[in-house]
């Protein structure tokens, strides 16, 4: 039966950490359910432990104690929203396998060119590079079970059932993917997604999500063409020797309530997050990575205290949220 064994895996996980939580004290459990001033942001669900962006990652990331848990998006060729990281499938999916010649003329096969029902016979796995090997050869086998692309909705959903039947309250953090790229295709990105939010409740300024984009164009159409109030973060990225003089900052924290800097950066420039926070930014800075450590640190934990409790980091997006939940917990 497809998705059985990954199914049994989430079961699994669940059961153990819901238990857990179950027989905490009060206190304790408030400390995972809802940090007020650190967040852990699940990257792309647990994917450390589960291939990126399947519902089976995203619940084991709602098990693990994320405060919000994000999904990538981009659209099919029929305008629905799926979570994928990549515009591509190859490198997440067996495309090449179901669809040989669907590939355009740089050999790269795009979400856009398929509708949802031929998205749905795909088979996700572990995210590898381009000769076929895993990015991660330490992490979930490839090809060791069966997962699917969820749409937006979908994974919408699971989230608030599992709000609903444990009491929690965990957010969701869309990141919305090319999207100038995909108004040139015709699948303009930013009103279906405010559709879509909007179908489940997800409105005004208080709602328990954040939406993200490297493109500013994109936020600032968010937030004066389509006027939501929605909580908007900006994602900078740290190419070359760049940094961000508060000129910059003045211009973002006119149309959004945070910046998501890559990690370099903020180890490049750190007095970044207190000129953010001057300005009423939110610093949510990625991407944490367990099996990816930077040499300067001597494990995972010492460079999440780093970033949280030394540089001031308000979240971190990591592919390990159940060791930031961990290290968080210890500071209550």
């Amino acid at each position: 039966m497809r998705g059985k064994k990954a199914l049994l895996i989430v079961l699994m996980v669940l059961l153990t950490v819901l238990l857990l939580l179950k027989g905490m004290q009060g206190e304790k459990r408030q400390q995972i359910a809802d940090f007020e001033e650190k967040v852990v942001i699940a990257h792309r669900g647990a994917c450390g432990y589960l291939p990126e962006h399947t519902l089976e990652s995203y619940a084991v990331a709602f098990a693990l104690g994320a405060n919000y848990i994000e999904p990538d998006l981009v659209m099919t060729k029929d305008g629905v929203l799926i979570c994928l990281h990549d515009m591509h499938l190859e490198r997440t999916t067996d495309v090449e396998e179901v669809f040989p010649d669907r590939h355009r003329s740089d050999d790269r096969w795009y979400a856009a060119d398929f509708t949802l029902d031929e998205i749905k016979m795909l088979k996700a796995h572990e995210r590898c590079d381009s000769d076929g090997n895993p990015c991660f050869p330490d992490r979930f086998p490839s090809n060791f079970s069966e997962f699917e692309i969820p749409t937006f909705a979908e994974m919408i959903e699971l989230i608030r059932g599992l709000n609903k039947s444990t009491g929690r309250s965990v957010g969701i953090y869309p990141e919305l993917k090319h999207p100038s790229w995909h108004a040139k295709e015709g699948l303009p990105m930013e009103n279906a997604l405010l559709d879509t939010l909007g179908k489940y409740g997800y409105r005004g300024p208080d709602a328990k999500v954040y939406i993200q984009c490297f493109d500013p164009e994109s936020l600032k159409k968010l937030r004066f063409k389509f006027r939501t109030e929605l909580p908007l973060l900006q994602l900078i990225g740290a190419e070359g020797d760049r940094v961000l003089d508060e000129n910059e900052l003045d211009e973002v924290a006119t149309y959004a309530n945070g910046i998501g800097p890559d990690k370099e950066l903020v180890e490049r420039e750190p007095e970044l997050v207190s000129m953010a926070h001057e300005r009423g930014l939110l610093v949510h800075s990625w991407t944490f990575r367990a099996d990816e450590l930077p040499e300067r640190y001597s494990d995972f934990e010492e460079e999440l205290f780093q970033f949280y409790f030394v540089y001031g980091v308000d979240g971190v997006f990591t592919d390990f949220p159940d060791r930031a939940v961990s290290l968080l917990a210890k500071k209550e």
